[in-house]
């Protein structure tokens, strides 16, 4: 059964609270983040690289030079590397409403093209984002006049405070393995990392890599858990799972980013931002040549952006997804339902 189009003025009349509570949500974000000082800022989409992280999937293009030559350029996957430069400029706290593009993602909770929430603060620890992420629930929730988010069966009180939990205490909680156990600094052991998980029954093949071994961990047996009656905050990744992330200071197999969960959902990814450019450079390589063997593809290096990092600050940044918390702020079933004008197909 062919599903009415989002245009029909019969389908709009049921979206349409939804994409009202939708400007109610940024706008309250908005007055949130000019109290707090930040500049909004509008980085332009277009780049010479989209990003360099294995498993994100870019949309590529042409720009027609005066000279009638062509020259690769991608849509970006966040504004992250234009922000950074913002700040490598003198800018210190800065935050942007950026629409972004993703390939190869469609589905419940994922649109080819979503609207990106990113904000960074200079000289700050990024524990703070977490405080920042706590406050723009709670907004969110009155902008759309609830009590509870929600996505489908699961709901969340956005008034109460979050839990914070390591990526490691959420392994052994879960599902009875020893992660750090498999690190040594950056260095992982795939070896060990199987061994544990078919020790708890969880099915691995021989050649899977130790970071697919942990994406698979994390997506069936973690993440189940995360944001059911308040919020998560999983904190303390592996270094090796944290390409733009610093170390941290007490433990060099884990790095200072999070994530935020509600109702099961991811919303945001935050960092205490990596400012050495040569690791960065180094991150990158890996990342590419990973992408490369999976893929048979590979995305150019910005070197503006590995230069810039040479001026850039100690800053902490964090990127939500916006669409996903007007998802559950308004209990909406799919993220094209509180998007004015979704993609087609």
């Amino acid at each position: 059964m062919t599903q009415t189009p989002w245009w029909h003025p019969d389908r709009h009349t049921d979206r349409r609270p939804a994409l009202l509570a939708r400007n109610r949500i940024q706008g309250a974000l908005r007055g949130w983040l000019a109290d707090e000082g930040f500049l909004e800022v509008d980085p332009c989409a277009l780049q010479i690289s989209p990003g360099n992280e294995a498993h994100l999937h870019a949309f590529q293009t042409q720009a027609i030079g005066n000279d009638g030559l062509a020259h690769p350029m991608y849509l970006h996957t966040s504004p992250e590397f234009a922000m950074k430069k913002l700040l490598a400029a003198g800018e210190t706290r800065i935050a942007a409403f950026a629409h972004v593009w993703r390939n190869r993602e469609r589905g419940a909770l994922h649109s080819p093209e979503f609207t990106m929430l990113e904000w960074y603060r200079v000289g700050q620890d990024y524990t703070v984002l977490m405080d920042d992420c706590a406050a723009m629930l709670r907004l969110a929730a009155r902008a759309a006049g609830v009590e509870v988010l929600r996505y489908r069966d699961q709901t969340c009180d956005p008034f109460a405070p979050p839990e914070r939990l390591s990526v490691a205490e959420a392994f052994t909680r879960h599902a009875g393995i020893d992660l750090l156990a498999t690190c040594d600094g950056a260095e992982t052991d795939a070896d060990a990392l199987r061994a544990q998980c078919r020790a708890a029954g969880i099915s691995m093949r021989d050649d899977d890599t130790w970071s697919l071994m942990l994406s698979k961990v994390l997506v069936e047996k973690v993440e189940p858990h995360l944001g059911h009656g308040r919020a998560t905050v999983l904190d303390r990744y592996p270094a090796a799972e944290a390409a733009l992330a610093r170390p941290a200071p007490d433990d060099a197999r884990v790095a200072e980013r999070f994530e935020l969960y509600a109702c099961g959902v991811e919303l945001a990814n935050g960092f205490g931002e990596l400012t050495n450019a040569a690791e960065q450079r180094r991150r990158f390589m890996l990342e590419m040549e990973e992408k490369h063997r999976i893929y048979g593809e590979s995305y150019p290096l910005d070197e503006d952006f590995l230069a810039a990092l040479d001026l850039m600050p100690a800053a902490s940044g964090i990127a939500l997804g916006f669409d996903r918390l007007v998802m559950l702020a308004t209990a909406a079933p799919r993220i094209d339902d509180v998007i004015w004008a979704p993609v087609a197909g």
